[in-house]
């Protein structure tokens, strides 16, 4: 079970419809605990991702193209900036399409939702909500 807290004044949200094909890797443990291009602190832990355009809070689903495994994640941080990459994941989110042992997969991306004036969004893993 994932658990979403949105923290935003509006009700009213509009999205742009994205999708887009491309690899995908994950954060190294070096990071963790450093300072994200939105000024958040990194953990493995949540179900976050960098991506180079989208705003920061957008929710974007993640399907692994080699087994269709999906995961929802908010994005938080710029990056990659491997130019054969189009999204870095957090560990906790490339374990839920088993993405780990691959180290670098093709996924779909899709956009779910963009929050207005990047309202704070939190993603957290059951294991770490209880």
């Amino acid at each position: 079970m994932i658990f979403f807290v949105f923290r935003t004044a509006s009700a009213q949200v509009s999205i742009e419809a994205c999708s887009m094909k491309g690899k995908a890797s994950f954060y190294a443990k070096s990071f963790e605990g450093k300072k994200t291009a939105n000024g958040e602190v990194f953990s493995n832990e949540l179900l976050t991702a960098a991506h180079r355009s989208l705003p920061f809070g957008t929710l974007v689903k993640v399907t692994n193209l080699s087994n269709y495994k999906s995961v929802i994640v908010r994005i938080n941080d710029r990056g990659p900036y491997s130019k054969h990459r189009m999204i870095d994941l957090s560990k906790a989110a490339a374990k839920e399409i088993d993405l780990v042992h691959q180290g670098v997969g093709s996924v779909l991306i899709e956009c779910i939702f963009s929050p207005p004036n990047e309202a704070e969004i939190e993603i957290v893993p059951d294991s770490i909500a209880e």
